[in-house]
C-alpha cells in the first residue's frame, strides 16, 4: 500500500528530529554537570515527547 503525502511528511519530521537530536549529542560533551543535567530535566518534562506520539500512532490502529 503506498504512503499518502501526509505520512511521508510525518516521516519527513521524524528524520528532522532524528537531525536535531544528533546535534544535540554532538554538543553534550561541550556542557558542564550541571548543565547536562538541566538539559536531561528539560528534555525529560517536554510535552508531547516521544512517548506520547508513539501511544498516539499505535492507539490509531
Amino acid at each position: 500500500m503506498p504512503l499518502s503525502g501526509e505520512a511521508i511528511r510525518m516521516m519527513n519530521l521524524v528524520d528532522d528530529v532524528a537531525t536535531t537530536m544528533r546535534r544535540i549529542l554532538a554538543l553534550v560533551p561541550t556542557l558542564a554537570p550541571e548543565e547536562r543535567k538541566r538539559v536531561s530535566e528539560y528534555l525529560s518534562q517536554s510535552q508531547p515527547n516521544e512517548a506520547t506520539v508513539r501511544k498516539a500512532l499505535d492507539d490509531s490502529k
